[in-house]
């Protein structure tokens, strides 16, 4: 890199800007910077050179991408509050966009990847802000592929094996349609009426509760299938405009005192709902 004798500038000059002294250097485009250094010099900065080099911004750790996934949901919360904050991410000491890099590549999953890792994945590319009891098991189940595969995984790779595993969940209940009826005289009490396949059979359901969960709870254990209690429910929107769906999660423990979370997405919450129960009734039935 740019340097005098054994000095790397760029190295000292922004470890000045890491401490709040403005180098008077322009380092805006630093990665510009690297590739007319190599290619004048012939050289190749190591990947892991302070600054420019290519995993100098990745995490690989468990516990540091945990750490680095907590100090970006404050920095995203200060933002959405339109707070000026400094610059407090562990283990990066400048934010990467100032010197052009990007946030893409701070936190990559291999089979050594925490759960905090995961989630960050999950929520930075795709939306999905999973909730923090589910964290181990999506970060179990992606570390298992990952170890299972030899390498490190892709973004898409991650999120495809969440929705195997936690989302597209058929067997052995498969929701057919759904309908909910609210002209009882008990305005708390809702009706559903459901055509399911269980076990490869179709079957007629009613239930009768407090909302469209509960309900089809209740006409679940109509037909002998609930051995469970519901847990734990967090719900939330990804897209915009036209674009949107609601994602659901659901944890439920099981008779045995298992606990399985599932989760269900659509354009209707209340479908989102009941297709991420019944992914973890599913679950639980493996």
């Amino acid at each position: 890199e740019l340097g005098l004798g054994n000095l790397d500038v760029v190295t000292v000059a922004l470890n000045m800007y890491s401490l709040g002294v403005d180098p008077k250097l322009d380092f805006h485009d630093l990665p510009r910077i690297r590739e007319i250094f190599e290619r004048c010099t012939r050289m190749e900065v190591p990947p892991r050179h302070p600054y420019a080099g290519d995993l100098v911004f990745t995490a690989f750790s468990g516990s540091h991408q945990d750490a680095i996934k907590k100090g970006m949901d404050r920095r995203r919360k200060a933002a959405e509050a339109e707070e000026d904050s400094p610059w407090e991410v562990p283990y990066l000491l400048v934010d990467p966009q100032d010197i052009g890099r990007t946030y893409e590549a701070i936190i990559r999953i291999n089979s050594q990847s925490g759960k905090g890792g995961v989630a960050y994945v999950m929520s930075r590319d795709y939306g999905y802000e999973l909730p923090k009891k589910m964290h181990p098991d999506v970060g179990a189940m992606v570390n298992r592929l990952a170890d299972r595969e030899g390498r490190e995984l892709t973004g898409d790779e991650v999120f495809e094996a969440f929705r195997r595993e936690f989302i597209e969940r058929e067997k052995p209940l498969k929701l057919l349609s759904f309908r909910l009826d609210r002209s009882g005289k008990d305005d708390r009490e809702v009706k559903c009426t459901a055509k399911v396949s269980y076990e490869g059979r179709e079957a007629a359901i009613q239930g009768k509760g407090n909302g469209p969960i509960d309900s089809f709870v209740h006409a679940m254990a109509s037909k002998g299938w609930k051995d469970f209690q519901l847990l734990d429910f967090h719900e939330h929107s990804v897209g915009k405009g036209s674009e949107t769906e609601a994602v659901a999660y659901i944890q439920i423990e099981t008779r045995d005192g298992v606990k399985h979370w599932g989760a269900g997405t659509h354009t209707s919450i209340n479908l989102a709902g009941l297709k991420a129960l019944i992914s973890a009734y599913n679950r639980s039935r493996r």
